[in-house]
This record gives C-alpha cells, structure tokens and sequence, in this order.
C-alpha cells in the first residue's frame, strides 16, 4: 500500500473521532470558539480528506458569545446506528480556575450533510463526551468526570450512563468505570466491542508533551477494565525527538477488508522553544491485533509515514488559494463566537463586508473572518476599501490565535481623519494579554483609495506589506516573531491553549457606528521554505 505523510489533517484539527459507513470515512474535530462548530471531513481511502460539513450552524445549537478563548466545543464525537449520525460535543463556558462550566449536548441527523436536530441536553458532570450503540440496541453516554474538590487534579475518571434516545435524557444508574493510570488528567473516552470484550479508549497526559493514548479493557461495560500491557499504545513522551508530538486523544475505525486504524492528534514543534504554530492536529497510524489487544505499528511513538489505501496528491495542499467574495462565504472560512453572522459580515457583489463590533480582543462579537494557517510558511494578501474618521475605527489583515496573541496590520485614522497604517501586536507583552505600547509609528496614508495589506511567513519571521493603488508591495513595520501566535503562547504555558493559527480580515467600530470596511478578495499562498523540517 502507500505510505501518506502525516498530519492527514494540518493546521488545527484536534480531538479527532473517526467513522466509517459502508466506504466512507468521516472524521469530526474540535473547532472551540470558532464558528460554526465541529469540522467534518470525508473520505473513500484515509488519504485525501474533504471538510464536508460544519453542523452546529444555528442560535439553537450553539452561542458562545462570551466563551473565553480555547473554551467552545471541545472534543466531539461521530458516530452511527445504523439508521443516524449521532453528534455528542460539550460547549465550554469556563475552563479555568477552581470550576469548568462543561454543558453536554447530543445531535443527530439522517445523513451527515444534515439536518441535524436541535440539541439534546445531557449533563454538564465532565466533558469530552462519546456516545456507544451497543449490539443490545442501548446507546450509552460516556465522559470525563470532573471533581473540583480534588487537588491537584480535578480529573476524576470516565463516567458512564445509558442514553434513552426516545426520551431524550440519560437513564438509569451512573458509574465511574475507569480512574486512568498514575499520567493522570484521564479524558477523551471511546468505547468499542471487539470478540465479547468492551474497550475503553482514553487520552491521559494532559495535551501537551506528555499525552497518550491508554487502553483498557473488560468482559462487562460496567467493569473492571484491565490495562492494556504496554499501558498507553500512543505516545511521544519518552520521544523528545520524534517528528510527531503531544501524541494522544485517538480513535480508531476498521477498514471494510478487515485492518485497523488509529487516527490522533499530535504536534509539529518549530523553534528552540518547542511552538506549535498549527496548533494541535489530526494524523493517522496503522494497528493491529493481537491476543484481543490492539497494538500501534512500530508503536507506541507515532510515525510519520504510514500505509493507508489510498495516494494523496500533495499539490493539492501546496496550491495557491484565491478567495473571491461573490455569493457566499467559502469554507475554508469561519469566524468567532456569534450565531448571528448577518451582524458582523455579508458576502455579496463580489466583496466580503465586515461591520465594525467590538475590538478583536473580545469573547463577545467582533467582526473576524479568517482561515487556517496550514502551512508554516506562507504570503496572504488582501485589498480593502476603509474610511476611519478616528483612531477608534480600525480593519485590516491579521494572523490571530486569541486575544493573547494576534498581529494586526490596520487601516485607522489620527483623531484628525488623516488615513494612516497602524501595526497592533500583543507580542511585547505575552503573555498577559495586553496591546503592545508604543505601536511601531503609524504611516500616514491618502484619505481615499484602496489599500492592499500582506503578511508573509518564512518560519518564526512575520513582515508586513502593503501598497496603495497602482504601487508595488513595500515593508511596513519590524519583523515579528511569528512563533508566538501558537498554543504555547495562548495564555497558558501549558495545557490551557488549544486551536492554531489563523489568518484573515477583522474591523472594528468602537464609536458603536457599525463602519463597515470592504474587502475585494483574499490571497493564500502556501511557500516552501528551507527550515520547515517537517512539512507535508
């Protein structure tokens, strides 16, 4: 078979859980506070993947305005009955501190294209919820438990209850079943059924440099489940330098000719410093059985060439993108938090129209499309028709992580309406959070005309471009390191920032105006640059 170089999903894909129907494959991955929630992509061999659909897409299903950043879905889980998709996803509204507001929710859907149900409310005792169809017919709900009495970990073990889908709410007695192993912080739960034996799939490690994948299994759902011999049968903790880190939070799926899969997220670390600018994604590895134990091949440590079915085209991932604005928004799109979409952008007569909200530092609305970053070296342009009267309006080109970490090329205006550039970074002062003061000195420019905006990457090097009407590209500001807009830099050390990098357009009107800025059209160039050590 031949080999596909891993991540099968770059840039931010994290928290995979993988499905197969008839020969299509499905994987869902978290999308935390961008909108609209939970990516699904499809498949026919495991190696060339498609975003197909994002089903939270509606009031009724998800709002996470006011969701602090890494909080929103975390973790969701695909699967099927043999007559629906089920869609299981928790919306964080507090992750940090001595309590985590974790609400559950179950969808589903006839196809997975939609429609996809208003939620069913679960419970809001852990997050990380699966959802199990046993032969008997009995679906069961199963998630981390959360205990804030516990310290220094509040992470108490995998809870499970029987899900009565006609009633819609859980049933019946509620049991931990598995308190995870000396790693601690145990979450991501799967079960299988497998030859009379249930399995259970867990993440432990915390998401990080220590994570895993560990195995149990019992001859009853309720338990006790064994431990698998080798404990975790993924991991790149004791493999400071393997290509893929952070290894762990895995699901597995069967092949129709009978193999075994194990696709998990992981990290490409760049820098001295260990940064994962792609944030956390989705990669693939081959197992096998053995003694009714499922084993990694060349595992436990994750390789980063594995034979799957089929042959990827990597020009595809190496293609410019040129987005124009003349129906709808593409795909490869999302923006921040809002249900209501129509209040911070259209997309009509060939120009994608952001409305000034609030400032990009807000967990409520602010007016932010973008994309992912997907490669670690790249150029992105646009062209944008802006007319600020003061220094409180301000759009333009931005590669953002959080309101941590962001760099922001604007269009803004002196409280005397001269037009001019104005580079905002929180570099200087990450990681609290803070706008760096002073800003690089503003460039005066024309008070009428288009300006084009640029960013390029090569690595840990951000620069900014820009140039007016009938002009060339020229430098705008300092080089920048790019490395922080990365989870390591989100505003935790570790274990607390959990997306990736993006890149897109943002405006804001804090006069309360709604100044719209206008944008003809957006640029993503992937480049292949020398000190990429791991890229596609």
């Amino acid at each position: 078979m031949p080999l596909v170089r891993n991540p099968i999903l770059p840039g931010f894909n994290p928290d995979p859980s993988i499905l197969r129907v008839g020969h299509d494959y499905y994987i869902a991955t978290s999308t935390f506070e961008w909108y609209p929630g939970v990516q699904i992509h499809h498949s026919r061999d495991l190696a060339n993947w498609e975003l197909v659909t994002r089903p939270l897409s509606r009031k009724s299903q998800l709002d996470m305005r006011g969701d602090p950043d890494s909080c929103g879905v975390w973790a969701p889980c695909l699967t099927h009955d043999g007559d629906r998709f089920w869609l299981v996803y928790t919306d964080v509204k507090r992750k940090d501190g001595s309590f985590k507001d974790t609400p559950n929710y179950i969808i589903s859907s006839p196809s997975i294209e939609g429609p996809w149900s208003d939620p069913v409310y679960a419970n809001s005792s852990g997050f990380d919820p699966s959802l199990f169809h046993d032969d008997d017919g009995k679906k069961w709900f199963v998630n981390m438990l959360q205990d804030h009495r516990r310290r220094p970990r509040a992470f108490a073990g995998i809870v499970l209850q029987e899900f009565d889908a006609s009633a819609g709410k859980l049933v019946g007695p509620r049991k931990n079943i598995f308190r995870g192993t000396e790693l601690n912080l145990v979450e991501g739960p799967h079960l299988y059924k497998r030859n009379g034996w249930y399995y259970l799939l867990t993440a432990e490690g915390g998401t990080a440099y220590d994570h895993a994948c560990t195995l149990a299994r019992s001859r009853d759902i309720w338990g006790p489940y064994e431990l698998h011999p080798q404990k975790y049968i993924l991991t790149s903790k004791d493999a400071p330098f393997a290509a893929l880190q952070r290894a762990g939070h895995g699901d597995a799926v069967d092949t129709p000719d009978g193999k075994t899969y194990l696709v998990h997220l992981t990290g490409r670390p760049t820098t001295q410093e260990r940064r994962c600018v792609l944030g956390r994604e989705t990669a693939i590895q081959e197992a096998f059985w053995q003694d009714d134990w499922l084993f990694v091949k060349d595992g436990p440590v994750p390789s980063l060439f594995v034979e799957v079915p089929g042959t990827r085209d990597d020009s595809v991932y190496w293609a410019e993108r040129r987005y124009t604005f003349d129906q709808e928004l593409h795909k490869d799109f999302q923006w921040l938090r809002t249900p209501e979409p129509e209040r911070i952008f259209t997309v009509e007569g060939g120009k994608l129209t952001l409305f000034g909200r609030e400032s990009i530092g807000s967990w409520f609305e602010q007016a932010l499309v973008a994309r992912r970053q997907t490669h670690f070296s790249y150029d992105a342009e646009t062209l944008i028709d802006f007319s600020p009267e003061d220094e409180r309006q301000f759009a333009g080109l931005t590669a953002y992580y959080s309101r941590y970490n962001f760099f922001y090329l604007t269009v803004t205006a002196h409280s005397d309406r001269q037009r001019e550039l104005l580079i905002m970074t929180s570099e200087s002062s990450w990681p609290e959070g803070r706008l760096g003061m002073p800003f690089a000195e503003p460039v005066q420019i024309p008070n009428d005309g288009k300006v084009k905006l640029a960013l390029t990457i090569r690595g840990r090097q951000l620069q900014f471009l820009y140039a007016l009407e009938g002009r060339e590209l020229e430098n705008i500001g300092p080089i920048f390191d790019a490395s922080i807009v990365s989870d390591e830099c989100g505003g935790h050390q570790a274990h607390g920032s959990f997306t990736g990098a993006f890149v897109g357009m943002a405006c804001s009107d804090l006069n309360g105006t709604v100044l719209p800025a206008r944008f003809d059209c957006f640029l993503y160039r992937p480049v292949q640059h020398g000190t990429d050590r791991y890229e596609i």
